[in-house]
């Protein structure tokens, strides 16, 4: 079978979500939506192109890096597998879904502005091994974030 990456970069617009799956795994998932945007030239608008949605679902490690960043309203890059997931709703009707599961996340700083603060020392001896970073995100000038306010 074959694996395919991409990367997408858009807006959360989910709150996001931390469950254990039902062998115990911590997963952390939030949806996002992605468009392009052209400028009009006969009007001088901006224009919508059609959005994509899809759910991120963030696993094992990535979990503590994204956790205190990701929020609905903020603008993200992710990157990861994508693949279609297919079920079966409450009422019987069949669905398919859009997932990736991502091996990076992050905040799309040409839309914010992100001040990094700190991490945590942990480690054995002579070891130094940094946490998650604390973060304090703002909209960059010009932009909107109603999570960051």
């Amino acid at each position: 079978m074959y694996e395919t990456y991409t990367t997408v970069i858009g807006t959360v617009i989910s709150q996001p979500r931390r469950r254990q799956t039902a062998a115990g795994e911590d997963v952390f998932s939030f949806r996002m939506a992605c468009n392009s945007r052209r400028l009009d030239k006969r009007n001088g608008e901006w224009v919508d192109g059609p959005t994509l949605y899809l759910t991120i679902s963030c696993w094992r490690k990535l979990i503590d890096g994204v956790v205190s960043v990701v929020a609905k309203g903020r603008p993200v890059i992710a990157h990861g597998q994508i693949k279609t997931n297919e079920y079966v709703a409450d009422n019987g009707e069949r669905r398919a879904d859009l997932e990736m599961t991502a091996t990076t996340v992050g905040l799309d700083l040409s839309r914010c502005e992100v001040t990094y603060v700190g991490a945590t020392t942990r480690g054995g001896p002579g070891q130094t091994v940094t946490g998650p970073p604390e973060a304090v995100t703002q909209p960059a000038a010009g932009h909107t974030d109603a999570a960051a306010a």
